[in-house]
């Protein structure tokens, strides 16, 4: 049986698995429903699995006929903290957590895709590895699944990430750079508190977060190269305890985006000298915590070539765009630190059914129709790479 044959078997499968996935969503590190599920629907399907990945997170595999390469498929399996507002009759069944980045239709598209390619194992050669992955939403799922061994073996890496600004029936496989890091940090300021009428004994914690603030802007603009994209963001500022009182201490948070690994190592000094350097011309102190959390997502070009081939087989020959470089991060990144892989976008936009809400919003929906074909896609990688 071909692959077209196997989407007409599998589609109301496909369905079904999305729909009871979106029904039970569950936030990063706790997936303990979704991951006995999963567990479940590879037993019935009598595709040996193990635990891989914090608590929640599986690996399995499909063997071919003979041994041969190995390639790695990967779904993440995370929801988030949003209320669900679509309306639809499989909406979440758990209040104020929703699938609404697309996570359900990932595995729902991977599991059908070990369907298919547990019916055709009879014939390709080489190791089929599944990684349903936890926690892609904190950035630790895919380097916990890694320190378990779950790339052990694997000559290459796949995944794909449906995109509410992709139209349905296109996909973006770009070559290099695809998507930036996402790192964390904070920053911890010092000063003397006091009243709000005597500012002349004091120093206030609250002026040397807003200087602190403005000058980090000159990290992008004169510390960086202007051919280098790179966003510093401060996303919160703390201080003060009350209207006629000087701040004693404040605290921002804030993270940062880039492209390059080069650039990416420097964060660090850059945002740390200027911040404690600040705080020391205004009479106080600054520390600076820096988490590390997610590299950019670099796609291997070979790879990259392979999957819009395939892309174009499953797809079409013009479902291929070049979706611009989005400031977005992915741990998948951490996968291609190791293998040569690809991170796709996959079109599920469609005003015909409503697809049209960005990823994160409440009434994110996707044009369920095109999932079958992400799975064909996932299993035409896989068939494609292991015959290369």
């Amino acid at each position: 049986m071909d692959l077209k044959s196997l989407c007409d078997k599998f589609a109301d499968y496909q369905v079904k698995q999305r729909r009871w996935f979106h029904q039970n969503p569950e936030v990063s590190t706790k997936e303990f429903e979704t991951s006995t599920h999963i567990k479940a629907e590879l037993d019935r399907m009598g595709i040996a699995w193990r635990n891989c990945g914090l608590q929640t997170g599986v690996v399995a595999k499909i063997q071919g006929r003979r041994p041969g390469k190995t390639i790695l498929l990967r779904a993440d399996m995370d929801a988030l903290s949003v209320n669900e507002e679509t309306g639809e009759i499989f909406s979440s069944r758990n209040p104020g957590v929703m699938h609404a980045c697309g996570h359900d239709c990932h595995m729902s598209m991977l599991l059908t895709a070990a369907a298919m390619l547990n019916e055709l194992k009879a014939d390709f050669d080489g190791t089929v590895v599944l990684a349903f992955q936890p926690a892609e939403e904190m950035g630790v799922g895919a380097k916990s699944m890694i320190e378990e061994g779950v790339l052990d073996g694997v000559d290459a890496a796949f995944s794909m990430h449906v995109w509410s600004d992709l139209q349905a029936g296109t996909i973006s496989v770009r070559e290099g750079a695809a998507m930036a890091s996402g790192d964390r940090f904070s920053i911890d300021v010092e000063g003397v508190g006091g009243h709000g009428a005597m500012p002349h004994v004091c120093t206030d914690a609250a002026v040397i977060c807003s200087a602190i603030v403005q000058n980090l802007q000159t990290v992008v603009s004169r510390e960086i190269s202007p051919v280098e994209t790179a966003v510093v963001t401060v996303g919160t500022i703390e201080a003060g305890t009350r209207w006629n009182v000087v701040a004693g201490s404040g605290r921002l948070t804030g993270t940062t985006r880039c492209f390059s690994n080069e650039v990416r190592e420097h964060f660090p000094e850059m945002i740390g000298r200027i911040a404690t350097q600040t705080a020391s011309a205004l009479k106080g102190k600054a520390r600076l915590t820096y988490d590390a959390l997610v590299p950019p997502v670099i796609n291997d070009q070979g790879m990259a070539r392979l999957v819009q081939s395939c892309a174009r087989e499953v797809l079409g020959e013009k479902a291929c765009v070049d979706y611009p470089l989005t400031m977005v991060a992915e741990d998948f990144a951490y996968f291609e630190q190791k293998v040569p892989g690809v991170m796709a976008l996959f079109g599920i936009r469609n005003e015909a059914c409503g697809a049209v809400y960005p990823q994160h919003s409440g009434c994110y929906r996707v044009d369920e129709s095109m999932l079958i074909h992400g799975a064909e896609l996932y299993a035409k990688v896989a068939l494609s790479f292991l015959k290369a």
